[in-house]
């Protein structure tokens, strides 16, 4: 048995946790040190009583690691425990890092400039807005954005990273085979393309009450600051932002309407300290600080696809409103609007009152 192997064994123990999984390498040297230690060499590590330390020694009864490992091979997962090279060190230095992650994809050196990005599961049109705006410029921008796959902001916000061109990693609050909600198994296809989906999670394991907290202190833990777009008091945004800022992370947020109750929880962060942001600079603006030298923003020049390239020449001098841009490209409104939209994203056109566009140029 190989450590990592070991280490995916104790993951799979029902009751661990991350910090009593900590105490026990500590003490025992290793994962698979831990899984032959005697239940009295188990029981005097804090934490570890009776019903613990009997799960560990029966733990070739009770789970199939065999299985497991199959399907991490069948799927083509990687797996990484804390000594990994990949295993992102800032998530590493925390009090209570998963002892393993699963990722499908890839995680670089590069996603220490994460940030993530989290708010409500039913925003409204403006914090829609401001989530995909905010995500695609800052993924456009060198970082990557991390965020949870839940409906919603998060959504909006890998959806815009990819739209970028840029980064996203997903963390799931389920195994990366019970995909939660399901309606987003397309988008964690195309996540896992442009960055990575990760779980701490053994691969079937279902989402529930317990495991969301869970997977919040992932995204806290693994980016340098955290932007909340729109929140609840009482939300699971929230809980992400009150466990970044004890790990001292930049908190950040976008103000919304006083008189919308899912703005509450944002505005209190501006009113606790957090970061107002009104657009991407005021995040970019603070990475001279967060790092001992400023990350190399990387700003490619602006590719047009196809479609891009046609709604962009059909905006003339003359200003046309949209229902003329759709008759000159004959591309139909639901292509031409989208396309509009992704161009306003680039800053290359602008939308006037009237839905007229110009170029910013």
């Amino acid at each position: 048995m190989t450590e990592l192997d070991a280490c995916i064994a104790l993951n799979m123990i029902p009751g661990m946790g991350p910090i009593r999984l900590r105490r026990l390498l500590q003490a025992c040297g290793s994962a698979v040190q831990v899984l032959h230690a005697s239940p009295s060499d188990l029981r005097s590590v804090e934490g570890v009583g009776f019903e613990v330390a009997a799960a560990i020694r029966r733990w070739e009864r009770t789970i199939d690691l065999a299985a497991e490992l199959r399907r991490i091979a069948e799927h083509g997962f990687d797996v990484l425990s804390w000594d990994s090279p990949n295993y992102p060190p800032s998530l590493v230095a925390t009090n209570d890092p998963p002892i393993v992650l699963y990722v499908r994809g890839g995680i670089e050196e590069r996603d220490a400039r994460g940030i993530g990005i989290v708010g409500t599961r039913k925003p409204s049109a403006y914090a829609a807005e401001c989530a995909r705006k905010l995500s695609y410029q800052l993924a456009y921008a060198g970082l990557t954005v991390v965020s949870g796959l839940a409906r919603g902001v998060d959504t909006e916000a890998h959806k815009a990273a990819i739209a970028a061109r840029g980064r996203t990693i997903a963390v799931l609050g389920s195994g990366l085979l019970r995909m939660y909600p399901r309606e987003n198994g397309e988008l964690a296809d195309r996540i896992a393309d442009a960055g990575a989906v990760i779980s701490e999670f053994p691969l079937t394991v279902m989402a529930d009450r317990q495991t969301f907290p869970m997977r919040n202190r992932i995204i806290a833990g693994m980016t340098f600051g955290l932007l909340v777009v729109e929140a609840g008091v009482q939300s699971g945004a929230m809980i992400t932002a009150s466990q970044a800022g004890e790990l001292g992370r930049t908190l950040y947020a976008v103000p919304g309407r006083i008189d919308q109750p899912g703005s509450v929880g944002g505005n209190q962060l501006i009113q606790q300290g957090a970061k107002l942001v009104v657009s991407a600079q005021d995040i970019l603006d603070d990475l001279g600080l967060l790092f001992r030298e400023t990350p190399a923003v990387q700003r490619p020049a602006p590719s047009l696809d196809g479609e891009e390239s046609v709604v962009y020449a059909a905006i003339t001098n003359d200003s046309p409103g949209v229902d003329q841009i759709i008759r000159h490209t004959g591309l139909g409104a639901a292509i031409t609007h989208a396309t509009l939209f992704r161009l306003e994203l680039k800053h290359l056109v602008k939308q006037l009152p009237g839905q007229r566009y110009v170029k910013t140029e």
